[in-house]
């Protein structure tokens, strides 16, 4: 399992991808917070108008 800084680190990549493909994606849509998965997803599904399955495409 892969510890604390390294699920950062791939979020920062992560995070820095959504934000070239999706201009319109602040820093404050993308905050990742324990536990609050859920509602960080919804706010980014709702800004670009696409599911989550579809922008998770992107890093397939």
């Amino acid at each position: 399992m892969p510890n604390s800084t390294e699920i950062r680190g791939n979020w920062d990549e992560m995070k820095g991808k959504l934000k070239q493909k999706y201009g319109e994606l602040t820093d404050d849509d993308l905050t990742y917070e324990e536990g609050k998965e859920d509602e960080m997803w919804g706010r980014v599904e709702k800004k670009v108008g696409k599911a989550k399955k579809e922008i998770m495409s992107l890093f397939e």
